[in-house]
C-alpha cells in the first residue's frame, strides 16, 4: 500500500472564525497533553452518513458521496496536519450486505488497519433511524469480535440526519434521549458488556448534521435544533474519548488473525494431565485395597498358611 500524503488542513479555514477558534483550541488542548496525531476510524451500516461527516469535519469534500453509491467501495484515510498536529480519519464501506454482516469487508477494513493505532471509533447511524434490532447487535458483535472490548472505551456514537422534528409530540431532546438509549442498550448487548462494564464506562453519543439545511447561529457556525454548534461539540467529544485514559487500539497481525483455539486450549493441558495423574493413582489404591480385602477359599488360605510355616 502507498504512503499516505499528508496535506496541510486547509479546509479548516472554510469554517466561520467561531469554529476555526474552537477546534484550534480542542487541538491544542491534545498537544499540551503531548498527543500530537489522532486517528479515527469511522464504522457503521452502509447509507448512514459516514463520507458526508468525513467530508464535514475536514472542510473538503475529500470522500465521494453519490445518491447512486451509499458507501466509499473499500477504506480510505485522509490526513491533514495544522500547527503540526496530524488528523486522519479513516473512512470504511458499510458493514452489511444482503440483510447480514459482511465479513469480507470486516477482514479488508482490518487488514487496511494493519500497523496502525486506533485513537477514537466514531460508529455512525442515524437519529431518525426509529428502531434498533438485531441486525444492529450483530454488527456491534462483528466489531468487537475484530477489535476487542476495549474499542468501546476509545468510541463515541454518532448520529446523523439530526436536523428533523421528532414524532408523537415529542420533544427534540425527549426523542434523542430515547433514541441514544435503545442504540447504546443494543451496543451494550452486542459487545457483550457486564453491568459493572456498563456503568463504569460511559460512551458519548453526539449529533450530526452534514446537509446545506442545517440551521445557522449568529456566528454562521452550523447549530442543531437543541442549539449546539455540532462541528466543534463533535470534536470535543473525540478529544474527551482520547483523554479517558484507556489505550488506543494497536491493529497488529495477531489481532488480525484472532485467537488460535489451539493455542487457548493448550493451556488446559497441564490440568488435564494432574487430573489424570492423581485419578489414576487412587484408582490403583482402590484396585488394591479391592485385592487385599477380597474373600479367599479356605483351600488357598491353608496353602498360604503352609507355605508361611515352611519358610
Amino acid at each position: 500500500m502507498a504512503a499516505q500524503m499528508v496535506r496541510e488542513w486547509s479546509g479548516i479555514q472554510q469554517f466561520p472564525a467561531a469554529t476555526q477558534t474552537k477546534l484550534l483550541e480542542l487541538l491544542g488542548k491534545l498537544k499540551q497533553e503531548n498527543v500530537d496525531s489522532l486517528t479515527i476510524l469511522i464504522m457503521g451500516k452502509g447509507g448512514v452518513g459516514k463520507s458526508s461527516t468525513v467530508n464535514s469535519v475536514i472542510g473538503e469534500r475529500v470522500v465521494a458521496v453519490s445518491a447512486f453509491q451509499s458507501d466509499t467501495p473499500r477504506p480510505v484515510m485522509i490526513s491533514r496536519t495544522r500547527a503540526e498536529f496530524t488528523l486522519n480519519i479513516i473512512d470504511t464501506p458499510g458493514l452489511v450486505e444482503g440483510g447480514y454482516v459482511n465479513d469480507r469487508t470486516i477482514d479488508m477494513i482490518k487488514s487496511f488497519l494493519l500497523d496502525k493505532t486506533i485513537d477514537v471509533l466514531l460508529y455512525v447511524d442515524r437519529l431518525d433511524a426509529y428502531r434498533v434490532d438485531n441486525l444492529d447487535r450483530q454488527i456491534i458483535k462483528a466489531i468487537t469480535d475484530s477489535f476487542g472490548k476495549g474499542i468501546w472505551d476509545r468510541a463515541a456514537v454518532v448520529l446523523t440526519h439530526a436536523q428533523l422534528s421528532p414524532p408523537d409530540g415529542l420533544s427534540y431532546e425527549e426523542f434523542f434521549t430515547k433514541r441514544s438509549e435503545s442504540l447504546l442498550k443494543v451496543l451494550r448487548l452486542g459487545a457483550r458488556m457486564k453491568k459493572q462494564d456498563s456503568s463504569e464506562s460511559s460512551i458519548p453519543v453526539v449529533l450530526v448534521e452534514n446537509s446545506g439545511r442545517c440551521n445557522k447561529n449568529d456566528n454562521g457556525e452550523k447549530v442543531l435544533p437543541n442549539g449546539i454548534s455540532w462541528i466543534p461539540n463533535l470534536v470535543k467529544t473525540i478529544t474527551d474519548v482520547v483523554s479517558n485514559g484507556s489505550k488506543g487500539i494497536l491493529v497488529d497481525q495477531k489481532l488480525i488473525e484472532g485467537p488460535n483455539p489451539n493455542a487457548q486450549n493448550k493451556i488446559w493441558i497441564p490440568l488435564f494431565l494432574a487430573v489424570e495423574y492423581f485419578l489414576v493413582k487412587q484408582i490403583r489404591g482402590w484396585i488394591k485395597s479391592d485385592v487385599a480385602k477380597e474373600f479367599k477359599p479356605a483351600w488357598e488360605l491353608r496353602d498360604i498358611g503352609a507355605a508361611k510355616r515352611k519358610f
